[in-house]
Parts: structure tokens; sequence; C-alpha cells
């Protein structure tokens, strides 16, 4: 049941726009109860406050410890209006219908470099998650705001419905409440699950994530599936999670699975560069002096499979780039970092495009954690932030690779990182010649890539060969070299390293070995 709110506690970590949201409850006839920094803050800006000791008759102790951790708080909070007014009365407890609590900043500490467990510990915040879900419980005659972006609606909903906040969005704000806190424990027991060891691991005892709903999808893999879209909150790079839709249909799960493939492969690239990507495979990658001539060559690489594709770009799209992607094929999204307003203007035409701005790129990436759900279990990894030039790489035959071949070597390289293995991809000249994924054998793949060269006319002679794991056998080394290749990188560690490499020289290749693999499953 709504009823005016006449009394509010303010006890907030993150002081953004306290000062102007607590003035405007004054102004609305709330008393303000308040603790430590943020009384101070209230009082020196002129905003009338009772602190919560003197309303308690109960000191602050143990540096801050204890302040809020009383009955005549929580019983303010948590009473049942109507139901406990009586005893209430009996203790001296005033009603607290308005409670503005953030947390400690627990995660930002623990960022820092110099964090170190003691100081991790004093930054855990007990009478803060306290009050907040003793508000949440009560949301039936208690509102909860924990997040200082919600500040102006409820000064809006104030102002327009009489001072009080509707039951809706009090469950709603509750139920922001319960997230917030949920957030909080999962870091703290991610941070103390990795210090129960000696020495502490990587990986903590027990796994807590909270990824928050960015929309409801049409149905998932399958149309019999149902799905939803969530992004990492923390995750702040660009990606198809944080990129903003300009225009076309509502995205789907394959969408952005496929869209998330392209631009993850885009980033990685330099200069100026284009990524076609069907089913999860970059089916074309290219680099040009402009983007004109990046989606050119990618799309030339294999424009059967483009069609229906993902395309990504890693600078602002231009009109001409994109008034030849819509007189040339059928296109599911477009993802780069911005548009010109001519552009704009010419992807209206085809207005179920889906076309979507990530933002400025960073070739570095951020680091994380990469999942894999399996029935019953979720695999952790390190996300593949592999980076190679050309002082890593260790010649392995008679033959040195030139510096062309060693171009488009680290450039296939970084290609064949995102097809999904086994991948093999053909390269020149900045851009993919061939790609073979996902077979079970990596000869196939290699027979693959050769095919698509040769569907499309691509002269496959004097291109280069990137692998993703090493040649169990000389087989693939043999089909390329009778395709024509005349360089090869791969990460070596096979028992028959020494059977490739004759391979290699007896065609007169040059082969590179790396030391990394870039499985991708």
């Amino acid at each position: 049941m709504s009823k005016k709110i006449e009394r509010a506690l303010i006890s907030v970590s993150n002081k953004e726009g306290v000062v102007k949201f607590a003035q405007q409850l004054h102004r609305q006839g709330i008393e303000i109860f308040s603790t430590g920094g943020t009384f101070k803050l209230l009082c020196q800006n002129q905003i009338p406050a009772t602190e919560i000791s003197d309303y308690t008759n109960f000191p602050e102790m143990m540096d801050g410890r204890v302040k809020t951790l009383h009955p005549k708080v929580h019983g303010g909070i948590l009473a049942r209006r109507g139901i406990d007014d009586e005893v209430m009365a009996e203790h001296g407890i005033k009603p607290i219908d308005l409670v503005v609590v953030n947390l400690y900043p627990f995660q930002e500490t623990i960022a820092k470099p110099n964090c170190d467990l003691a100081l991790a510990i004093e930054n855990i915040d007990i009478g803060g998650p306290t009050m907040v879900r003793a508000a949440a419980k009560n949301h039936a005659h208690v509102t909860i705001v924990v997040n200082p972006a919600d500040y102006p609606r409820v000064i809006q909903e104030l102002e327009s419905n009489q001072g009080q906040v509707s039951d809706s969005q009090r469950f709603n704000y509750a139920v922001k409440a319960f997230e917030h806190t949920a957030q909080y424990d999962a870091a703290i027991a991610n941070y103390l699950g990795c210090k129960v060891s000696e020495p502490a691991d990587k990986f903590p005892r027990t796994y807590n994530s909270q990824f928050v709903k960015v929309e409801d999808l049409r149905y998932g893999e399958n149309p019999h599936q149902a799905a939803a879209f969530y992004k990492d909150a923390d995750y702040t790079g660009a990606s198809v999670a944080n990129a903003i839709q300009i225009q076309g249909k509502a995205l789907s799960f394959n969408n952005v699975a496929d869209t998330d493939a392209a631009l993850e492969c885009v980033q990685s690239l330099e200069s100026t560069a284009c990524v076609i990507v069907k089913h999860a495979n970059p089916c074309g990658a290219a680099l040009g002096e402009t983007l004109l001539e990046a989606y050119e060559k990618a799309y030339a690489t294999d424009p059967t499979s483009a069609f229906g594709g993902i395309i990504a770009f890693n600078h602002t799209l231009d009109a001409k780039t994109a008034e030849l992607i819509l007189s040339r094929q059928f296109v599911e999204v477009i993802i780069a970092p911005d548009y010109e307003d001519d552009c704009l203007k010419a992807l209206t035409s085809k207005p179920n495009i889906r076309v979507l701005k990530c933002g400025s790129l960073n070739p570095s990436e951020q680091p994380g954690w990469d999942y894999k759900r399996v029935a019953g279990g979720l695999l952790v990894q390190d996300r593949d932030l592999s980076e190679l030039s050309d002082l890593d790489l260790k010649v392995m035959t008679q033959r040195a690779p030139t510096q062309k071949e060693i171009s488009d070597l680290l450039f296939s390289w970084k290609v064949a990182k995102f097809v999904k293995s086994n991948a093999i991809v053909y390269g020149f000249d900045g851009q993919t010649i061939g790609v073979g994924a996902g077979q079970m054998s990596r000869v196939y793949s290699a027979r693959v890539a050769a095919m698509k060269a040769t569907d499309e006319n691509l002269q496959v002679k004097g291109s280069v060969m990137a692998s993703d794991a090493f040649f169990p056998f000389r087989d693939s080394v043999d089909a390329a070299a009778e395709a024509g290749i005349t360089a090869i990188i791969q990460p070596g560690g096979s028992i028959r390293d020494e059977e490739v490499i004759q391979a290699a020289d007896e065609a007169g290749m040059a082969m590179v070995f790396t030391g990394i693999r870039n499985f991708r499953h």
C-alpha cells in the first residue's frame, strides 16, 4: 500500500548526486537521518539532517564498524505498518519510509594493485547490505534506492504522486536492491574463494557471476527454443552487448553470436579491415587502403557464404562502401565503430538490416574470462588475447620466409584464431584466399580452403597458409604444396614435426613455428 514518505535514511559510499537528491527530499518536507561521511556532506551543504547516533542514542564505534546495526534503525525499516505500530511506540522507534544506501567500494578496492587481503576485508560492508535487504524485504512499506541513477525518477514520482512511491515502483526498486547485494556478495565470494589455497588460486572455489538482461529474443538457435540476451555489467569494451542499434529488426540469438565473432576478429586486425562472418566463422577477411577495398577483398573470398552474413568494420563506415554492400548482397547485420551521416541515410533504404554502432575499438581488448557451458557444469578460462609479431616466429625450414610472406603469415594467423578448429586459412596480400573450418581432420580443412579458392577463381599459388594447431601428419603440407602455397605458419609441437618440416623443405616452402596454439571450438 502506498503511503506518503515522511522519513528517509541516507548512507551512501558513492555520493554522486546525493546532495541534490537530499535537497529535493528536504523540499518535500521529508525528515532525513544520515551517517558518517554522508551526514557531514549534507551538513556542509546546509541540508537539515539528524545523525543516526543522535537518533539511536548509541554512538558509532569501532572506527565506524557499528553504527546502523540497532533496533531503532532496523525496527524502523522492517516494521509492518498497521501491525507493529504498538511495539514501535513502546520502544520509541520511528518508521523509516525511504532507505538510500549503496555499499563500500569492494570491487574498486580489490582492483587496486596495492590491495591485500586485510584491506579487502575492511571494505566488506556489513550494515549497508543489512539495511538494503531489510528495506527490500519490507518493500510493501519502504522504498529502497541503491543506484544514484534512480534519484531523478524517485523525485519525479514524489512530486507527481503526493509524496508517495507506487507499489509497482517499490517492488522494482526492491528487486534492484537484491540484485545489487547479490552482485556485491558474488564479488566478495569470488575474491576470497581464490585466497583459500596457498598460494592464491586464479579461479575461485565457487564461481559467482551476474549478467544483466539486454532483451528477450524472439527465439534461440531454433524457433522452438526460448532465449534472452544478457550482458556482463563489468565489461566496458567494444562489444555486441554494449553496441547501440541504430536501425533494423531485433537481433536474433544467432545474430548476436555471429556478430560477436565478426567484431572480435576485425578488432584484432591492424590497418583498415573488414570481416564477413557466416555461422560463427569468418568466410572472408581483408585489409585495404580504404574500407571499400577491404570489403571488396573480403567479399571476394567467398561471395556464396557472404550471403546473409554479418559484416564488421574497424573504422567509421562510409556511404560508398554501404551502397556497394546494399547493391550486391543480403546482409543480416553491419557493425562498425561509427557511421558517416550519408552512410546512415543510404542504409535506411534497407530498413530491416540491423545496423550496430560499437564505438572505438581497442586492439588489445579487455582482459577477462571466457566461458563454455556444458551439461551440469561450466568451463572457465582466460580470454585468448595472445598476439604475435615477426620477432616471435621461429624459422624451421631451410628457406626463411620473405618479408612479404611474413606479413601475409601474420595476417592469416590472426584470422585463423577466429576460425573454428580444425582451422586452415590461405592468405595473400592482406586477403583471405580460402578458409577451411570445423573439419574433423586438418587435411580436410586444407582441402576445403583450396576448394573454396578454386571455386572463386582466386589464385592460391604464392599464398601462405595458417594453421591454428600443429600438423599431425605431413599430408596437409603436401596438399598445400600441391595447391601452390609458399609459406606456412603453425604452432609446432607434433611428434612428427621433423616429418612435416621435411615435407616443407622438399617443396621449397618456408615454415615458421609460433609456439602458441589457437584452438576455437
